[in-house]
Order: structure tokens, then sequence, then C-alpha cells
């Protein structure tokens, strides 16, 4: 009984940090697929002679 209650403290120790790690993660796997899709518009752009700068 003392082992499932200290798994379950650890858990509950560990879960806030789990989830600021995955959601941490997340948002830097979308703003890198955001920046790649903006770099290939801008160079798809490019190409076809408009040059935004």
């Amino acid at each position: 009984m003392n082992t499932i209650n200290n798994a379950r403290s650890t858990l509950d120790k560990y879960m806030p940090l789990l989830v600021g790690l995955l959601a941490a993660w997340l948002a830097g796997k979308a703003l890198q697929r955001a920046f790649w899709s903006m770099f290939g518009m801008y160079w798809a752009l490019r190409a076809t002679g408009i040059h935004l700068f």
C-alpha cells in the first residue's frame, strides 16, 4: 500500500513538468513548421520575380 502512495506522489510531483515539456515541444514543432512554410513561400515568390524585401 505504501508503494502505491509513493508512486502516486511521484506522478503528482512530475506531471506538471512533463506536461510543460510536452507543451514546449509541441510549440517548438509548430514554430519550426511555420518558419519553414514562410521560408518556402518567400523563396517561391522570389523565384517568380516578386521581391518582398
